[in-house]
Formats: structure tokens, sequence, C-alpha cells
């Protein structure tokens, strides 16, 4: 026991050495007001190029208040000598005029970045007058993903809040290590695009302890995404979480090993998806478990759908490419929103094989609900509600 404590106190003293020892930059002595009004996206900068290039590691420190960022910013990592660190305390806010980051890609970009810490803080994109332009049917931008990190490593972002994204609150793309944690993620269920977290060509990501209440999918798999684990995470409101869409491509890189575990979806249009594009294509998914799922009034808990094809277009044929194959769903339980709470539509040209169904208990208002399967193979086991149709 005395070992034990000597170690746990030595740990914890290289701790607080450690981050004693770290330059501090905090963006109100560069010049940064925190009163919504100002533009800070050069004080921001200047202080990421100052911690860049500083010969020891230090944080940028972003107190209290409200920092206006009119334009899209980029803080790109290529020539920083260390891993970088942000603490915010405060809101980072976009302007009311939704065209100024609306025709680009991205508000606020990471790229390059090899060793990333950010921690706290809010970002609020103010989305809500470009959802209304979108749903009025005028000439609207497509809008911006609020953050994304692109082509970075070891990237770590605990506790920060996105509010009324444009479009998409986060993406992860060319990724590897990124672990996202305490994320909560608003916006209304009518906010069109407003995906929660989309991971596309990444590796090793993760998304633990979260909350998200958005537009459409909480959670958005897209190709190329491989070893990812997504756990204790609440949706609701939501498109639920799902892989695809896949398969637009004919080259396309597949997405394989995905866990999704203690999740909970509440008043969703999905729970956990599967979907891809009626049209030929090279992909695949591959070894997915879903497993400790609850469903509180759900449209369609469990789903496979390969028939997605938006306004009958560019769908020669009407057939997936794309081969769905040892998908796993063990211990899901809750209720339906619709009579049909399992749905396997798989591509009548590759079938779905080794789907596996464990101990699923699902029921429409209070009674048995029903499974609808075409095309897909595999095996039930255990607790069958409905009864199984592979």
């Amino acid at each position: 026991m005395t070992y034990y404590l000597i170690l746990t106190l030595s740990i914890v003293v290289l701790l607080h050495s450690s981050l004693a020892a770290r330059l501090s930059i905090n963006v109100q002595r560069l010049g940064a007001k925190a009163d919504g009004k100002t533009d800070v996206s050069k004080v921001f900068l200047r202080a990421w190029n100052s911690a860049c290039a500083s010969r020891n590691p230090a944080q940028i420190y972003v107190p209290r208040g409200k920092y206006l960022i009119r334009a899209p910013i980029v803080f790109s990592g290529q020539n920083c000598k260390h891993s970088m660190f942000l603490r915010i305390e405060g809101t980072i806010v976009a302007s009311t005029d939704y065209n100024l980051i609306g025709k680009h890609g991205n508000w606020i970009k990471f790229e390059r970045v090899n060793g990333l810490s950010l921690f706290g803080g809010t970002i609020d994109a103010k989305g809500a007058a470009l959802w209304n332009c979108k749903k009025s049917g005028r000439n609207c931008p497509t809008g911006a993903t609020s953050i994304g990190f692109y082509s970075s490593t070891n990237v770590v972002v605990s506790r920060l809040t996105s509010i009324n994204s444009q479009m998409f609150h986060m993406i992860v793309y060319k990724c590897r290590g990124v672990n996202l944690r305490g994320i909560k993620i608003l916006a209304l269920g009518r906010s069109p695009n407003t995906d929660g977290i989309n991971v596309q060509f990444s590796s090793g990501v993760s998304i633990l302890n979260s909350r998200i209440s958005t537009g459409d999918d909480c959670v958005s798999i897209g190709p190329g995404t491989t070893n990812t684990w997504i756990e204790n995470v609440f949706c609701g409101p939501g498109h639920g979480i799902s892989i695809g869409s896949l398969g637009r491509d004919l080259q396309e890189p597949g997405v394989q090993n995905l866990t999704v575990k203690s999740v909970a979806f509440r008043n969703t249009d999905n729970g956990v998806r599967i979907k891809t594009w009626a049209r030929s294509s090279n992909g695949f998914v591959r070894n997915v478990l879903f497993k400790n799922i609850v469903m509180s009034n759900v449209k369609n808990p469990i789903l496979i759908d390969q028939d997605y094809c938006p306004n009958n277009q560019n769908c020669p044929g009407k057939v997936s490419g794309v081969k769905i194959s040892n998908v796993r769903y063990q211990n899901i339980r809750g209720s339906s929103a619709t009579p049909v709470a399992v749905q396997f539509q798989c591509s009548k040209k590759y079938p779905c094989s080794g789907i596996r169904l464990q101990d699923v208990a699902l029921t429409y208002k209070n009674q048995a609900a029903k499974a609808s399967c075409a095309y897909a193979g595999g095996t039930a086991s255990g607790v069958m509600k409905p009864s199984s149709c592979l």
C-alpha cells in the first residue's frame, strides 16, 4: 500500500511539474477582446504561431467571454516543434451573416497537427438563419462544418460544446488516433444536415461519454474508416448512428472494425443504421458490433438500407455493390415508433452475410414489433422479439 501511495504521489507531482513548466499564452493579453463583436482571428493565429514555434510546450488559454471569428480560420501544425495545447473557457461565436463562412467547407479547421489537446469551451456557429434560408427554398450557401480535424494524429478533444452548426458540427478526416470525450452537441431536430460527428478515411477514433442532439446523424461513419470505438453516447433528436451513406463512388475504401457500445437513442429517426447507395461500388462493411443499446420511441431501431437513391437518380440497375458481412447485434432493447423494428434490406447482387442477432427485445406500442429481411443471411440466438427473419 505504501509503495502505491508513493507512486501515485510521484505521478501527481510530475503532472503538476509538467503543467507548471508549460508556457501559457493568454489571448486577451495579446489583444483579443471578449465582447463577441471584435474579430479575434488574427490574435488567435498569433497565439497559435507563438505556441507552435516555442522551444518548450505552450498552452493557448482562452478566458471566459465571447470571441468573434468572422471568417474561416485554419490552424496548421505542419511546422510545429511539439504537441499543441488549447484550453478554452469562453465561447467562440460566428457572425450572424451566414455567408461569411457558409460558402466554405469549414469554419474552424485544424490540419497536419501531430499531437493536439483541446479542452473545454463552446463554439456557436449561429446556424439558425441558414437553416431557415434552406427551408424557404431560396438560393442559400451549403454551410460550413463548425470544427474540423484534418490529416492529424494523436488528437484529444475533451468537454467541447458545439451548438447551432450551419452544417456538420465536427468532422474527423484522414486522421489517426483521435479521442473525443465528453462532447456535447446541440441543434434543433429540424436543422438540416447538421450531423454531430462525421468520421471519414480515419483510423483509431474513439467517441466516448458524449451527448448529441441534432437534426441529422448523431454520428456518421464514412468510407475508409477503421478501428472505431463509440461508447456511452446519448443520441436524440437526430438520425441515429449511421455507417454511410457508402458506395456513392465505384472506387471507395470500406468500413471495418467498428464497435458501438452502451448507447441510448430517444425519439430518433434511426437507431443503428448501415446505408449504401443502390449503385456499383467496390466498397464494403465488415466486423461491426452493436452492443448494449437502448431504444426509446425510435422509428427504425435496427436498419440496413442498401436501396438508398435520393430522387431515384444516378442509380442504374438500383443494385448496391457494397458487401456487408459479419455485423453483430447484441442486447438491444426498447421501443420502436413504427411496427417494423428490425429491417435488413440488403443488396440482391451481394446479399448481407454473417448477420448475428443475440438477445434483441423491441416492442411497438407495448406489443411485439415486426422484422423484415431481404437478401440477408445470418443467425439469431437468445431472446428474439421480434422473431428473426434471417
